[in-house]
């Protein structure tokens, strides 16, 4: 059955995060010729027209808000161009490029792939996959991008929510960190503790080297504003080194890691 793939982000008034989002479905579209093309040296000829046919991979991009048509008709839209005959239906896989579980997780996406469904018929087979954070692969990439800013402790800075609960998917991944025997603590953008509370205990503590990692996908006007924050914090604590790392962006270990996921 041939496959699709769509990346789903919640979407942004910041134009980064719609141009990270289209370098990612780019680098995926071809990604799998690419990895057979450095992996196994010289290929044989099935192995190169196998290539051939994955070079075409359909990988595109849908947002939950923010956009002028809603999400059930982003997606009707992207499998228009795809409608095969009865024999041939097509599996569209998406994939909610969310790092935290919420109601846009838990409700809002699943329902607009219901109304989807309705739409498009039997014809086409779509699957929602769990949302990017809750993979434990992740937290390994996470883990690889903190441990190249060496720390003595180092603070996960996430979004945060109202949301009862909201913490747990958090306190797992630090949890996981742990055990990789990285000493992580939280903070929150939205909620407490705030950034200026955790590093503030952490100098207390007696604490002289500490990384902070935005626990964002791609760099938008929050990361921006706690960038301004650190700098502020870093005039505060002039004895304390703070080291901001970058959003995860779109690495090439990010692209490789979506690609696995969508396999699944």
């Amino acid at each position: 059955m041939p496959s699709a793939y769509l990346l789903l982000s919640h979407g942004s008034h910041d134009a980064r995060s719609q141009i990270a989002m289209q370098k990612l479905a780019q680098q995926l579209s071809s990604w799998r010729e690419y990895r057979l093309q450095n992996s196994t040296g010289e290929a044989t000829q099935s192995q190169l027209d196998n290539a051939s046919t994955i070079s075409e991979t359909v990988v595109g991009t849908a947002y939950l808000e923010l956009q002028p048509q809603p999400l059930h008709i982003q997606i009707s839209e992207f499998v228009k161009p795809f409608i095969l005959s009865p024999q041939q239906p097509l599996h569209l896989k998406i994939l909610p490029l969310f790092l935290l579980s919420g109601m846009h997780v838990m409700e809002d996406i699943p329902a607009e792939i219901e109304l989807a469904k309705q739409m498009l018929g039997q014809k086409f087979e779509i699957e929602l996959q769990p949302y990017l954070g809750s993979y434990h692969e992740l937290g390994q990439l996470l883990a690889k991008q903190l441990t190249a800013s060496p720390a003595e402790k180092y603070i996960l800075m996430a979004h945060g929510s109202r949301r009862p609960g909201f913490q747990a998917p958090m306190e797992k991944i630090i949890s996981n960190l742990a055990g990789l025997n990285l000493e992580v603590t939280t903070a929150y953008w939205a909620v407490p503790p705030s950034l200026e509370e955790s590093v503030g205990e952490l100098v207390a503590s007696g604490y002289k080297r500490i990384t902070i990692a935005p626990y964002f996908l791609f760099p938008g006007g929050i990361t921006d504003a706690i960038a301004i924050a650190v700098e502020k914090l870093q005039l505060q604590f002039p004895g304390v080194s703070l080291n901001l790392t970058e959003p995860l962006g779109t690495s090439t270990e990010l692209a490789d890691l979506i690609w696995d996921l969508l396999q699944k």
